[in-house]
């Protein structure tokens, strides 16, 4: 896969595909730049080469044209971060953003509007691809977040640059951290895959149990499997359906000679709330009407030493409730222990909504080697997909 370290810009307007979906307060302002600085490299690269820019990105879940998901509320942030003033255009497509695209001289940028107020977007729609291929002579796609969706300006549009294309170096460098766990670890290797549901992480299970030396499960999922074993889970989160899924996949973690550790304790609470009444408890004998909503601390000492032995780590999903104070303390110190194996030389990546979203409240993103920006992107990559939008750059 070409980079944009492979081409040279000068004179060349780059239609850039850029992850832009940011979060936006009451009065529209942006509350998180993350997103917005993860794309300023490669831009910066376009410019300094002596090319334009022309940026496209969609901005929540529109349906149809709505003025609250306009990407004109986010120009002066993306202006703040590049250093460069944005111009904009009030629409993706047509006469008069082609004209603004074409007078577009080196150094300057053009952001496009909201790509997804046209339903033919996610439809993956080739004439609307087409149309959009027309604002610019190289394309370059640095949205990893939407890579795995088929859509007209992340995969589509690739074909219209059959020799001008290449990824930029924020989804370079996403598909190479997440590589280095899959194909090119140093062990052992543990993978820790929390959240609430086994269903939506077997995929990844499944696909990591040959490549992992352990894999640490908690949150929610984790009664699941302590059910299946014969445990007494009260009123916590449980998968009646999923009962002898997990069991299998105990089986084939046997099989294949990785170690799987679960949960010995939990933080149990009388109900779903910070102010609930909580204690300890063995986490197969938790009293009916009491639920887990976190790890206890016997787990954490357990969890943290397989953490502090392991060359390669890879984090998914929380081992408790962290949005609730109360409920927070073992994601953090899960957090604080892979901080201290990453310091100790050991390669560490986060990645999934809401382990990103913990990484970032409990200040770990410097602690870390890789914090990934695509959830369902990376999940995919995990579950050994091919996403369309990498393969249209590789084609």
């Amino acid at each position: 896969m070409k980079t944009v370290n492979d081409c040279n810009f000068e004179n060349k307007r780059a239609l850039i595909r850029v992850d832009f979906n940011v979060p936006l307060n009451e009065y529209f302002e942006v509350t998180d730049k993350t997103r917005i600085e993860a794309a300023k490299p490669t831009i910066i690269k376009i410019l300094e080469d002596g090319g334009s820019c022309v940026l496209m990105s969609h901005l929540g879940r529109p349906n149809g044209v709505e003025e609250k998901y306009s990407l004109k509320h986010i120009v002066s942030a993306v202006s703040d971060v590049i250093g460069v003033r944005v111009k904009f255009a009030s629409d993706c497509v047509g006469e008069e953003t082609k004209k603004m695209a074409d007078n577009l001289q080196p150094g300057e940028i053009l952001l496009l509007e909201n790509l997804r107020f046209y339903k033919e977007e996610k439809e993956g729609d080739i004439h609307f691809a087409k149309k959009l291929s027309e604002l610019g002579a190289v394309y370059v796609n640095d949205a990893f977040g939407t890579a795995h969706r088929a859509h007209a300006s992340t995969t589509v549009i690739a074909q219209f640059f059959p020799n001008e294309k290449c990824a930029g170096f924020l989804l370079a460098s996403e598909v190479e951290n997440i590589n280095k766990v899959l194909y090119n670890s140093t062990p052992p290797v543990v993978a820790i895959i929390g959240g609430a549901k086994v269903s939506s992480k077997i995929t990844v299970i499944n696909n990591i149990l040959d490549k992992v030396d352990h894999l640490i499960i908690g949150g929610g999922m984790a009664f699941t499997f302590i059910k299946a074993l014969g445990g007494t889970i009260g009123s916590s989160l449980v998968e009646e359906d999923k009962l002898k899924l997990a069991l299998e996949i105990l089986a084939q973690a046997k099989a294949k000679n990785t170690q799987i550790h679960l949960p010995v304790d939990a933080v149990i609470a009388d109900a779903f709330r910070e102010e609930a009444q909580t204690q300890t408890a063995s986490i197969n004998a938790i009293p009916e009407g009491w639920m887990g909503l976190d790890v206890g601390p016997e787990t954490n000492q357990i969890f943290k030493k397989v953490i502090l032995k392991s060359k390669t780590i890879l984090w998914n999903g929380p081992v408790g409730v962290f949005e609730m104070q109360k409920f927070a303390t073992g994601t953090i110190a899960l957090g604080n222990a892979i901080a201290e194996a990453t310091v100790n030389g050991a390669f560490s990546l986060v990645g999934g909504g809401d382990s990103v979203a913990a990484v970032k409240k409990f200040g770990f993103t410097n602690k870390v080697s890789y914090v990934s920006t695509g959830g369902g992107a990376m999940l995919e990559l995990l579950e050994g997909k091919v996403l369309p939008g990498i393969k249209a750059l590789e084609e």
